[in-house]
């Protein structure tokens, strides 16, 4: 494997075991001797941790609009692109994030319904240039994921929404996988846990 950074991100619904992949692949790529970053969206700077404790675990975000969710989403990705994915890149490093710019596409954009061309445009303000080398899809049924969410200690206000909200996620998914078919891979999550792996590794491997 050639000494070149890449960017490979996660997406999918609730509970459909994108930390748990991502600590595999890790794992994976630090036994190859590869630099290896994992990251965590909205989070992952001093700046984004504190957004997120906003946008997913204060009890006094209820009443939030859909327009700040949006771009408090932005607000954490634009840190987290300029403090850390570039500088990382720029070392050679492999950057692991658990979720970037497609969740905003198809959460706020899909789920919330807000307009995709307004979306569009504050996604790339946030990340500039800074576009994934492989974003991974894990798709799983919602009424699943949502049941595996429960058994964590903080079930969060995203979790917390009606199951249309989380079906539409996952078809804006679905979609997303057929307009950028690239860039973005579909996975079965509902597959055993080691064949989720295996098929992951195999596009990650493609991409390195």
């Amino acid at each position: 494997m050639a000494d070149t950074g890449k960017f490979i991100t996660f997406e999918g619904g609730e509970g459909c075991g994108k930390s748990t992949h991502i600590g595999r692949i890790a794992a994976r790529l630090h036994d190859k001797g590869r630099m290896v970053l994992t990251l965590r969206e909205p989070g992952g700077t001093d700046v984004g941790e504190q957004i997120r404790h906003v946008l997913q675990y204060s009890k006094k975000s209820a009443a939030m609009v859909s327009e700040t969710e949006l771009l408090l989403f932005c607000a954490s990705r634009a840190q987290l692109v300029r403090e850390l994915v570039r500088p990382a890149l720029g070392k050679g490093k492999i950057v692991l994030a658990d979720r970037f710019f497609d969740s905003t596409t198809v959460y706020q954009g899909i789920g919330r319904k807000i307009d995709a061309t307004k979306v569009a445009v504050i996604n790339r303000f946030a990340i500039g240039d800074c576009l994934p080398d492989l974003t991974i899809v894990i798709d799983l049924d919602p009424r699943i994921g949502l049941e595996r969410a429960k058994g964590r200690e903080l079930f969060d206000r995203m979790e917390n929404q009606a199951l249309d909200f989380h079906q539409r996620v996952r078809q804006g998914y679905l979609d997303l996988t057929r307009q950028e078919p690239q860039r973005v891979k579909l996975v079965d999550g509902s597959q055993s846990l080691d064949t989720v792996s295996e098929q992951i590794w195999s596009l990650i491997e493609h991409v390195l």
